[in-house]
């Protein structure tokens, strides 16, 4: 039994394991003074003007609806849509310029000072007001990187319609010739919808609203993002400060990230409202749970709200219920941490969570039959996906080997036991928060990247389901530096229509991307904070002297 206990977490472990060290205290910091200031004013007017360039190009490189599309035959607007290189080229170079921008304005966010002292960073209006201008113009701009939101339609006028969408697909509800079903990618065309009943009930009250008007209908859907948007920024400064981490550096990451820009806002993902009540949740949870002294009325409405909020993001999609779990031996901890306090607390949280989703899946009319289609998506075969890709390679030696494609069976194995290993870090991050070695929302974050990593099917934007809660609480190079690298890469590689290009006319997008960034570089190296140092460290020429950027 003593390798059991091991692995899940229940032997003694030594301050300062793996995990831990991706956390540090990291204290809130002076403003910026005038010529800092000045430098992030070009910033926050360079990460605009890329937005403003993806929302142009994506007239005509954007996921636009097959019919009812507003621009076309529009003299001026429909222009890009005729130039489909070069509306590739402009959308591509807006992206690179955000993530650009994004990346310096992490030296306000992140920046040390060469003598090692606190740095001075940007305020939280600041932020607020850099994140608000770079949101406005995807807020207006077609549909990015994905089609997912045509699927939503399709889905919610199934709901409308009486139908049940966790049984038929929008080909067979509404026909292959509806209005709807035409702009639905083809994959999804006969697919159940794979959405929890809170999410289809509200599609369900956009239909009547805007009926088959496609554009109405995208543009209510993200509000609903948007929504969620507002609630993932409210939440994770508060979650930042309860971990010792500024709050400006969690937006930062978490909530400025480009992955959330690009495809929260832009893809209209309904990852936003799930991660926005998970994380308001959690938050209002924490409030009871980490308040010392006898809990009161008001602590007990927080909990039971928190748990509540948890539950109804779990009905949009399911793994945002694992947060319950981690509030909950966080309490346990308060009470204990016996086994007698857990058992407790997963009947108080089990009967709130089973409560709220039964009272949307009734109060719908939906029912239960979103249970069924939780494994919808794993029809996609994901490169991101650890086991799908093993699956896949494995698959492709066999083929080179003359051994046959065995792809199905050995994903058949690799899916099975990656299920099996996030379940145990799963379990292993939830006796860590029982026995007081990690926070909360820093073992929240890690169960969420190991379910997101192993689970058979990974989209870009489900690296946000763990980088945001880690923002809160991960501050080391080891978390920071790859989480930026990767959400960077990510962010410049997807192509912005939601499928693919051909091959020369991504090379010459890329190529004149390249050029017109070398061009922007030219004529702002004076005014932007562009790295320049390449070798070693100058001499400390004031303590409160910026460095290159982390």
């Amino acid at each position: 039994m003593a390798p059991a206990r091991r692995v899940i977490g229940l032997e003694p472990t030594p301050p300062g394991g793996v995990v831990a060290t991706l956390h540090g205290d990291e204290p809130e910091a002076p403003g910026l003074n005038p010529a800092e200031t000045v430098q992030l004013r070009n910033i926050r007017r360079f990460g605009a003007a890329g937005a403003l360039l993806m929302t142009i190009g994506a007239l005509g490189a954007g996921a636009q609806p097959v019919l009812q599309n507003p621009v076309a035959g529009v003299r001026f607007l429909s222009l890009p849509s005729r130039m489909a290189s070069s509306a590739l080229t402009v959308t591509m170079t807006g992206t690179v310029v955000v993530v650009i921008a994004w990346l310096l304005l992490g030296r306000f966010a992140l920046g040390r000072t060469r003598s090692g002292s606190i740095p001075r960073r940007l305020t939280r209006s600041q932020m607020d007001r850099t994140l608000l201008l770079w949101i406005l113009p995807l807020c207006v701009a077609p549909p990015m990187f994905s089609r997912d939101v045509y699927s939503y339609l399709a889905q919610s006028e199934i709901t409308a319609r009486g139908l049940d969408p966790y049984e038929v697909g929008p080909q067979t509800a509404l026909g292959a010739d509806n209005v709807l079903t035409r702009t639905v990618p083809n994959i999804w065309r006969e697919t159940p919808a794979p959405y929890g009943p809170l999410f289809l009930w509200m599609g369900r009250g956009i239909t009547y609203l805007t009926g088959e008007n496609i554009v109405a209908g995208i543009f209510l859907h993200r509000l609903l993002a948007l929504a969620g948007v507002a609630l993932i920024v409210w939440a994770l400064p508060r979650l930042a400060r309860r971990c010792g981490v500024a709050s400006v550096s969690a937006l930062w990451l978490g909530a400025a990230n480009p992955l959330l820009l690009f495809h929260l806002v832009a893809g209209i993902h309904n990852e936003a409202l799930m991660i926005g009540l998970m994380l308001a949740g959690t938050e209002l949870a924490l409030r009871a749970v980490e308040r010392s002294g006898a809990m009161r009325r008001t602590d007990v409405a927080f909990l039971v709200g928190g748990a509540a909020l948890i539950a109804l993001s779990s009905t949009i999609k399911i793994p945002s219920l694992i947060a319950l779990g981690f509030v909950g031996m966080a309490l346990s901890r308060r009470w204990g941490g016996t086994l007698r306090s857990v058992v407790y607390v997963a009947v108080l949280f089990g009967t709130i969570a089973v409560a709220v989703q039964v009272a949307v899946s009734l109060g719908s009319g939906l029912g239960f039959g979103w249970i069924d289609t939780l494994g919808t998506a794993g029809v996609v075969r994901s490169w991101m996906s650890i086991p799908t890709i093993l699956g896949l390679g494995t698959g492709f030696v066999g083929v080179l080997l003359g051994l046959g494609d065995h792809t199905t069976a050995v994903l058949g194995l690799t899916r099975p036991i990656a299920a099996v290993v996030a379940g145990v870090i799963v379990v292993r991050m939830l006796i860590a928060v029982l026995r007081g070695r990690l926070h909360p929302v820093g073992a929240l974050g890690v169960a969420l990247g190991a379910v997101v990593l192993l689970f058979p099917v990974v989209q870009p934007w489900y690296l946000l389901w763990a980088v945001i809660p880690l923002a809160a609480w991960a501050t080391t190079p080891s978390f920071r530096r790859p989480a930026i690298a990767f959400s960077s890469l990510v962010s410049v590689i997807l192509m912005p229509n939601g499928s693919e290009y051909l091959p020369f006319q991504i090379v010459q997008a890329a190529v004149m991307t390249i050029l017109t960034i070398a061009v922007l570089y030219l004529l702002t190296r004076n005014r932007m904070p562009w790295p320049t140092r390449t070798g070693p460290p100058a001499r400390d020429r004031g303590a409160d002297e910026y460095a290159e950027s982390s």
